[in-house]
């Protein structure tokens, strides 16, 4: 399978998106996010002239303790690949988690977000489900 060139004027910035984030591993399970429909293409939002893009997740059951940190790769990722004029907004889906409120709300907050990355084992966690597998 032929990866995108994100740099290439023929690539959309939606399906770039999806490139980035294709491969980001569940913290649970041996599988991409991906692979278990935690993200799809339909669910990225990318407004280029606005510098905005969302992405709008579906755990795998309502109440998965590790939605946060789903989340919190997303975002990651995100900000390590996108130009930094960009903002990220990342969303449970509507309906798909029984705390999506409180989720939504520490994914969308800066300063838990900072907070977040100075913990050394979320970063870790973090750095686990980002790093690339060759399988």
């Amino acid at each position: 399978m032929d990866r995108c060139k994100c740099n290439s004027d023929l690539s959309s910035p939606k399906h770039c998106n999806i490139e980035r984030l294709r491969d980001i591993k569940d913290p649970e399970h041996p599988y991409s996010l991906e692979e278990l429909k935690v993200i799809t293409e339909d669910a990225i939002e990318v407004d280029d002239v606005q510098s905005y893009v969302r992405v709008t997740f579906t755990p795998t059951v309502e109440h998965c303790s590790m939605a946060t940190i789903i989340g919190l790769c997303l975002r990651v990722k995100l900000l390590r690949s996108l130009p930094s004029r960009y903002k990220v907004d990342i969303r449970v889906a509507p309906g798909s988690h029984a705390s999506e409120a409180s989720v939504n709300k520490q994914l969308n907050d800066k300063e838990r977000v900072a907070a977040a990355l100075e913990n050394p084992n979320l970063v870790d966690m973090v750095d686990e489900c980002l790093a690339p597998s060759y399988g």
